[in-house]
């Protein structure tokens, strides 16, 4: 079987430091209206970064949360969405009557999020607030849009701090574009 055409080379649009300062400052804009007993609910795959240089930003801010996760996808392998999402795993404990912060790496078209909102909605949750990493620029509204957010990206294919190219490219310690 022929491997389909390399990706071009990453270009540098966010380095690590500012990312590093960005998530710094969400966790302290973050840790006043959450307490130790919030979860902080991470979308897999990609939100993995973000949500655990995040949580222990909020330790710093002298918050403790506890920690989730929902594994959803809408876009496979693609740079594009396919318009629906998979569950492939719920929540792991209970979150009834529990403030859940849903944390993601990207808000693109918005359907993950919405999707994320919706279960834990359904599954009781007390209080639910979203946060993102990055936010792309979308020509319609997007409901919900985050309560939180880090960085108002390009609207360009994002690669590094968890976002892929088919599974690769997650682990650069920047976001680059790759187009």
């Amino acid at each position: 079987m022929a491997d389909q055409d390399p990706a071009p080379a990453p270009t540098v649009l966010l380095p690590q430091s500012e990312i590093e300062a960005i998530v710094a400052d969400l966790a302290r804009r973050i840790a006043p209206v959450i307490d130790d007993e919030t979860v902080a609910a991470v979308l897999l795959t990609g939100g993995l970064w973000f949500a655990a240089d995040l949580t222990r930003a909020l330790s710093r801010e002298g918050r403790n949360v506890r920690f989730d996760a929902l594994w959803l996808a809408s876009y496979g392998d693609e740079k594009t969405s396919r318009g629906k999402i998979d569950v492939y795993a719920p929540y792991q404990r209970p979150i009834a009557g529990k403030r859940v912060l849903i944390l993601d790496d990207v808000f693109d078209t918005g359907l993950s999020l919405a999707e994320a909102v919706r279960i834990t909605r359904e599954a009781g949750a007390s209080e639910v607030l979203t946060c993102v990493f990055a936010r792309k620029p979308w020509p319609e509204a997007r409901a919900p849009e985050p309560d939180f957010v880090g960085w108002e990206a390009p609207n360009r294919f994002l690669v590094g701090y968890g976002l892929d190219h088919r599974g690769g490219l997650r682990g650069l310690p920047d976001i680059c574009a790759l187009d």
